[in-house]
């Protein structure tokens, strides 16, 4: 009997199995390729630019809102004057997305059209701005987060320790009670921010850690875009639930907030001096509201360090370096741990005006002492 001999890589079987072969070793080849290369992508995913500041760039500045004042004012000409000296050679794109998160995000993807390298994003809303995010990082794209830490896998983001603002607003209001007596003597009136900004949800956490517990709090209210007008009937609805002999203080999360609440206590007929009002941003009008008595306090947060530190990291962002600049913490964003800096507010009353936002040349004395408030500024010594 006769054994036939077969090839054992033979016929159509074998050809298949070479095939077979061939394409697994194909599939391992390109795999073991991709986690050898990883793109360029760093820090959790975050892809590093690799421009070069003597040729230049496009840099994108997205700007949420332009009811509170300090954005245009002061945020958008300190940082593209700190990027015209990093960069001279680079060109600045700027848009403001007046409080419209979905057309936040159209500039933000026209401006990836029109080249950009790095996008500097002060989210609308922090959530939705995820898209952004993710859609530069998708494209080689970093994003600095300025001033609220939107998800997604942001390079680098600087703020101001929004916590600490909130306990320093709601500590300011509990001593100014106290000065009156037991401070649960009567209600509290909280108007936070907007519920879309988690800068809002972390000043109105900082608030409660020093109120709860010592305070009665009346009526709460969460404010739709920090909309002044929104919390003018907010404001009302308190004083109509309340009744304004009642009502010993407010909190209010901003200054342009303040100036519809204290309207809305004007209005309704409040005896004077009104119950003390918080603010923050330290806006001209809240500080000439201050002087005049009818604003308690506000928050001062230094906006051109903070400016400068966000062209800083743009710029380190874009030409793929680590940031340096400054001492650094971890801020989770639920996406990853980002690379942050944390900056210190300070509380301003009547009796430091001239110590914080003169001294700083924030405002100078003839931009608060218009003639409406002269005598005033002379009685707080300033001139």
């Amino acid at each position: 009997m006769t054994t036939r001999y077969r090839p054992r890589w033979g016929g159509l079987r074998g050809r298949r199995g070479i095939r077979g072969l061939l394409v697994v070793g194909l599939v391992v080849g390109l795999a073991l390729v991709g986690c050898g290369d990883n793109g360029g992508e760093a820090g959790g995913g975050t892809k590093t630019g690799k421009e070069n500041v003597a040729n230049g760039f496009k840099i994108g500045l997205l700007l949420p809102e332009s009811k509170t004042t300090r954005y245009e004012t002061f945020d958008r000409p300190f940082i593209t004057q700190k990027l015209n000296e990093l960069c001279a050679k680079c060109q600045v794109l700027f848009q403001n997305a007046d409080q419209d998160a979905a057309k936040q995000q159209s500039q933000a993807e026209s401006m990836l059209t029109q080249g950009v390298k790095v996008l500097i994003l002060d989210a609308v809303d922090v959530k939705a701005a995820g898209a952004i995010v993710n859609n530069a990082q998708s494209q080689g794209v970093p994003v600095v987060a300025y001033d609220r830490l939107a998800t997604g896998p942001v390079t680098f983001y600087v703020s101001f320790d929004n916590r600490r603002v909130g306990q320093i607003q709601g500590q300011s209001l509990l001593d100014s009670i106290s000065s009156g007596g037991d401070p649960k003597r009567g209600q509290i009136v909280m108007i936070n921010g907007s519920p879309t900004d988690a800068n809002a949800a972390d000043f109105k956490a900082g608030a409660h850690s020093v109120l709860d517990g010592k305070v009665n709090i009346g009526q709460e209210f969460d404010t739709p875009d920090w909309s002044p007008d929104r919390a003018q009937q907010e404001m009302d609805q308190a004083t109509t639930a309340l009744g304004r002999d009642k009502i010993i203080g407010v909190y209010s999360a901003n200054d342009g907030m303040a100036g519809g609440i204290i309207a809305s206590m004007r209005g309704s007929g409040f005896n004077t001096p009104l119950p003390p009002v918080t603010g923050q941003d330290a806006e001209l009008a809240g500080i000439q509201r201050i002087l005049a008595g009818d604003q308690f306090m506000t928050v001062f947060k230094s906006i051109r360090p903070e400016a400068n530190i966000a062209a800083e990291m743009a710029i380190a962002a874009a030409t793929g370096k680590d940031f340096t600049g400054q001492d650094t913490t971890q801020r989770n964003n639920g996406t990853r741990d980002v690379t942050s800096v944390l900056l210190n507010p300070v509380a301003v009353t009547r009796d430091n005006i001239k110590d914080t936002v003169i001294k700083e040349s924030f405002y100078t004395p003839q931009q608060i002492c218009t003639a409406q408030f002269a005598q005033a500024c002379t009685q707080a010594g300033i001139s």
